[in-house]
């Protein structure tokens, strides 16, 4: 009877993660590929802890990152950042054992649009990349994705991962003007329905 229970238990374990594996690749409308092999990203890999909201599933559908210039959420992609990027990629994105993130050059050109940023985070690249689907949700990448963008220090109109609105608005980074409160003190990161609706 012991067996028995331990069987149904781990079938249950296995249907759980086989519904959650299907549920993450009918959200995911685009192909993603690895930066370097051009094969097929895995994305159940992903932690299963944010997977699951408004942004991811715009993201997963469409490559819109909802986070993109969203003040409420660029504290919290900073601190992601700090914690997780700067050591090999700079404070503010200027590069240090890894490449620069902050102008229009792009190791892979592939990172201009935010699909192809968000297949070099989630599957690595080449170097000290190794893929992040392991320390980072798929929402975490997201905020990281936007903090990236939003450190941005060259000519708007270079910048392709905006909308035309949000290229308007965009004023090239200076750190020096960086007011970004620290994460406990920030807003909650938070997605209106109208982003969620339809950015782009």
């Amino acid at each position: 009877m012991q067996k028995s229970f331990r069987s149904r238990a781990l079938k249950g374990v296995f249907a759980i993660a086989l519904v959650s594996g299907f549920t993450l690749a009918a959200q995911a409308a685009l192909n993603f590929t690895n930066t370097i092999t051009g094969q097929p990203l895995d994305l159940t890999e992903a932690m299963p802890e944010g997977r699951d909201t408004e942004a991811v599933k715009k993201f997963l559908a469409t490559g819109v990152n909802l986070y993109l210039e969203n003040p409420t959420c660029l504290a919290k992609g900073k601190d992601l950042f700090t914690s997780m990027c700067s050591g090999c990629h700079g404070h503010y994105g200027e590069g240090k054992i890894g490449p620069g993130l902050n102008d229009s050059y792009w190791t892979y050109p592939k990172n201009m649009t935010d699909q192809g940023l968000f297949e070099t985070i989630f599957g690595g690249a080449q170097g000290q990349m190794g893929p992040m689907y392991g320390a980072l949700t798929l929402d975490d990448m997201l905020l990281v994705m936007a903090w990236v963008r939003h450190i941005y220090k060259d000519d708007p109109k270079d910048a392709v991962w905006l909308n035309p609105t949000q290229r308007a608005a965009f004023k090239p980074f200076n750190e020096k003007e960086d007011h970004t409160p620290p994460v406990e003190q920030a807003p909650v990161c938070k997605v209106s329905t109208a982003n969620a609706a339809g950015l782009k």
